[in-house]
């Protein structure tokens, strides 16, 4: 974990999508700490984090356990969640787990769940998941060698080349350090555990959320499709949309100027910060 103080005990917590350490943040971490305290942590098997000692457990429910001793290792302050990604999820649950001390809530391109069926608009994802995951376990030697083989530039290049990253608003040097991240997490954990994420969902849990929430989309993210925040927005009782144009799942990095603000004035608007 990593943590800055900031002009307020309000903390920050940030967290990652699935395979991340950071990476979404690069900007953001010093906008942020401008405004209030911010912390960020690793998810098992992730940057800092250590393989998880139980295999299996990988799923949603022991990520969100992490955060709230991630959030106790703190000193408990007052926090506002902030999540990319996967961390929309885990942001969503750790409010149902314990929402004392919780005072608002940022998501970043991100869903509330089932993230596999809904990938690019389409079930195929879900569908090829429980093979990959079969493979992975028989063989995770093969798999790992060939998964850590992959370089990372060569998967940046298939990124600008299918359209997932706008060269013309992010700098493809931002983006190379998560490639090169993915290319060391364990591949038969990442499988299970997106397995898990897609399975999951914080659906039923909107209507109860009782704080401000802001709700940051790209209308080009195909990864979670924006009709999946607009849901959000429509069924949390407090939460505001901001849809940015061209958009897509690095949002933040692409516009991290614009987000920064976003969220600057929403934590001005509801006294957080």
């Amino acid at each position: 974990m990593r943590q800055r103080t900031g002009p307020s005990r309000t903390t920050l917590l940030l967290s990652d999508g699935i395979c991340c350490d950071g990476f979404i943040y690069k900007y953001l971490w010093d906008d942020l700490a401008r405004m209030a305290s911010v912390a960020h942590w690793n998810y098992r098997g992730h940057g800092r984090s250590a393989n998880p000692a139980d295999p299996e457990r990988i799923g949603v429910d022991a990520h969100v356990a992490d955060l709230d001793a991630v959030r106790r290792e703190l000193g408990d302050p007052p926090v506002v969640l902030v999540g990319h990604s996967f961390g929309t999820q885990i942001s969503l649950e750790a409010y149902r787990l314990r929402p004392e001390g919780i005072r608002g809530i940022v998501l970043l391109c991100g869903s509330y769940g089932r993230v596999t069926h809904t990938f690019k608009n389409s079930e195929v994802l879900a569908n090829v998941l429980p093979k990959l995951s079969e493979l992975a376990t028989k063989h995770p030697r093969l798999t790992r060698a060939l998964w850590s083989r992959v370089p990372s530039k060569t998967a940046l290049r298939v990124a600008l080349f299918t359209g997932e990253i706008d060269p013309r608003t992010v700098n493809p040097a931002d983006i190379e350090p998560y490639f090169h991240h993915v290319a060391h997490v364990d591949f038969p954990m990442f499988t299970r555990m997106l397995a898990a994420a897609g399975e999951h969902s914080a659906e039923d849990a909107l209507p109860s959320i009782d704080v401000p929430v802001l709700i940051v989309a790209g209308d080009r993210d195909s990864f979670t499709p924006p009709d999946l925040s607009r849901h959000m927005a429509e069924t949390l009782p407090k939460a505001e949309l901001v849809m940015l144009t061209g958009g897509t799942h690095v949002a933040p990095l692409e516009q991290h100027e614009l987000v920064a603000l976003r969220i600057e004035k929403f934590l001005s608007d509801h006294g957080l910060a």
